[in-house]
């Protein structure tokens, strides 16, 4: 088996540090394996099955003899460095926003879209961690029906804020429930917070637009309307979505779980009389996008709700780039 030579762009984030684990627990061929991330963590070593390996600072030379550079970083640091690991001649798979809407950038879900990766792609986009499953199910219906109308209600994790979001929530809620004052005007702990990204002109905000732009060009149809609300909540792990799906003609309940469940890296959990279905305690450190919930919309002709949920930092984003990389090596 061919080795390869693996850059990881923003190690000490929570998504680096899942990269690092999906890594080793796929076992990727693995030849040399460079760690990077800011000034204050570059001197410190991190470990990867069993090593110690040090962090660095990105320089001009930093990508040489590398073959795949994972960013996980924000646009800003993306947009400065990807055509810098590009011009020492890796291929970049970057979870940042910056290049996804770029029409020359493919924005991959390996389940759906893997083949609009051409040869002379150097930098592949992975999607925003709720646009993923949301596209996924999407796909699978919009194949065998044409979907006009999603209406997405997302409640996201504060994971997907980063590990000083965590660490926020656990000091507002120690705090609370000590009965200790704690002055914050929009605290994560206890609380649900309709407003994820800065706010658009239009008062959507960048979270709802991205999943919006990113799904139409992962399906490739530009007649779905969609529409959403993101909504941050008091979860560790996990992002929840509620899916209003009006299709151009019938679909029965019955097919959308034989859709759904034929469907790479989906799994129904789905059975009222019981007492069961997805939530996101049952999502964190599993591959697969959790679908239960679905029923009729009993207030158009035809209409699906659905809800599901999907660990946000693996099939949201870590998982996603490596299955990505597992893809360019094949």
């Amino acid at each position: 088996m061919n080795r390869y030579n693996i850059a990881i762009v923003g190690v000490t984030g929570i998504v680096g540090l899942e990269l690092l684990k999906i890594l080793a627990e796929r076992k990727f061929p693995v030849s040399e394996l460079r760690l990077f991330a800011s000034a204050g963590s570059a001197g410190k070593a991190i470990k990867y099955q069993g090593k110690d390996l040090n962090i660095n600072k990105i320089t001009n030379n930093s990508f040489k003899g590398i073959n795949l550079a994972f960013f996980a970083v924000d646009g800003a640091i993306s947009k400065k460095w990807a055509p810098v690991a590009v011009k020492s001649g890796a291929v970049v798979i970057d979870k940042s926003s910056a290049f996804r809407m770029s029409p020359n950038v493919p924005l991959v879900i390996p389940e759906i879209n893997a083949w609009t990766i051409k040869p002379e792609h150097r930098i592949i986009s992975s999607p925003n961690c709720s646009t993923t499953p949301l596209a996924m199910v999407l796909k699978a219906i919009n194949d065998y029906v044409r979907v006009k109308r999603v209406v997405v209600s997302t409640y996201q994790s504060v994971s997907g804020a980063g590990l000083n979001a965590i660490r926020q929530m656990e000091k507002e809620a120690f705090f609370r429930l000590n009965r200790m004052t704690y002055n914050k005007q929009h605290p994560f702990a206890f609380n649900a917070i309709p407003r994820i990204d800065s706010f658009c002109d239009d008062d959507y905000t960048g979270e709802e637009v991205k999943m919006i732009r990113e799904t139409l060009k992962i399906l490739d149809d530009y007649s779905i309307r969609i529409t959403a609300t993101c909504v941050r909540i008091p979860v560790y792990c996990g992002h929840s979505e509620s899916i209003n799906i009006e299709t151009a003609s019938p679909l029965t309940v019955m097919k959308v779980r034989s859709l759904l469940s034929r469907s790479k890296g989906m799994k129904i959990i789905d059975n009222p009389a019981k007492d069961i279905y997805p939530m996101p305690v049952d999502v964190a450190g599993r591959d697969e996008v959790l679908v239960g919930r679905i029923r009729k919309d009993q207030s158009v002709r035809h209409g699906i709700n659905l809800w599901l949920v999907s660990d946000n930092l693996r099939k949201g984003a870590a998982l996603n780039a490596v299955q990505i990389a597992e893809y360019l090596i094949r």
